[in-house]
């Protein structure tokens, strides 16, 4: 693990950055990075991250599946780390509609040239989107891995009373205004790194690559995205298409989460027929794969077994 290290606060010399269009134009940042000549191909994995994500919070754990044998994928969501701003409203996150992040998934998906067999990771709002998108077969992955995927927001009020409480909010004022000021959920006065780790060293890896690029950071989400994360994530829960998911499916939840709500992913685990859950204790915050050792360590290691079963390495062929 320690070697991997060496790759949190660096772009890997192989690795390309680029730019990749959706079908309506809209320019995303883009990372790709080929499995090592020297390993045996393992397959590609499309990583996603979480809301106001960027990609380089997961250069450590991208390292680890590269000498693997994986060749790595991401992009960043629209109006988020690289790909531009929604609004005109500062480093907001906003986003019109969920299924506008479903469309860039599934265009991005279709237009992969990748060697297989292809999985899909995501992380929080991107486990929800990767979710969702394989619920409604716009991807078709070998295997699917989702990460404390947010399936149900943290209300103090509860998700019914909150979506209300948003759109009352909402109506108040711009949809496409920040809904707070700062951190990672409003009224708390919870450090935002005990949100999200237990390791300090990893949480700082996070401001220093927003200290190299200002563009990187995100701030709060609009009114908008709250809203429609409410509604997308309520219609995913009460979708009968769980029953009838046939990829293989992983799902990490730390039970302690304070951004998403881990009794929502747990319940629609138990809808899904082809799962392998994973739970974490008080021991692990919302950010699993950045967590201290002892948890990141169990937490990839169980992801490893996972893709080795129900994703193997494609066989050798013999000239």
């Amino acid at each position: 693990m320690a070697a991997h290290a060496l790759y949190r606060r660096a772009i890997p010399a192989a690795a390309a950055i680029t730019r990749w269009q959706a079908p309506d134009g809209w320019s995303h940042r883009r990372f790709d990075w080929a499995a090592p000549a020297n390993v045996r191909p393992r397959g590609s994995l499309l990583f996603q991250t979480g809301r106001g994500d960027m990609f380089e919070k997961y250069l450590e754990t991208f390292a680890h599946w590269h000498v693997r044998g994986w060749s790595i994928t991401a992009f960043d969501w629209r109006g988020q780390g690289g790909s531009g701003r929604c609004t005109p409203a500062g480093d907001c996150g906003h986003i019109d509609r969920f299924e506008t992040y479903l469309d860039d998934l599934a265009a991005f998906w279709t237009q992969w040239d990748a060697e297989g067999p292809r999985v899909l990771i995501g992380h929080s709002m991107g486990g929800h989107l990767a979710l969702r998108a394989v619920v409604e077969q716009r991807v078709d992955p070998a295997a699917c891995v989702l990460v404390a995927p947010m399936l149900g927001l943290r209300a103090p009020i509860g998700p019914r009373f909150g979506e209300r409480m948003a759109r009352l909010m909402s109506a108040m004022g711009s949809p496409l205004r920040p809904a707070w000021k700062g951190n990672e959920r409003p009224h708390t006065v919870r450090p935002r790194e005990t949100m999200l780790t237990h390791d300090p060293a990893r949480y700082s890896d996070e401001l220093w690559w927003q200290g190299t690029d200002a563009a990187l950071r995100t701030g709060p989400p609009s009114w908008r995205w709250v809203i429609d994360a409410f509604r997308s994530t309520r219609e995913l829960r009460a979708s009968p298409a769980l029953a009838s998911v046939r990829v293989p499916i992983q799902m990490l939840v730390a039970d302690a989460d304070a951004l998403v709500d881990a009794r929502a992913a747990v319940e629609v685990a138990g809808r899904l027929p082809d799962v392998e859950l994973l739970r974490f204790g008080p021991e692990c915050a919302h950010e699993i794969l950045r967590e201290a050792d002892p948890v990141r360590s169990r937490a990839i290691a169980a992801i490893d077994t996972f893709l080795d079963a129900r994703a193997p390495a494609p066989h050798r062929t013999h000239a």
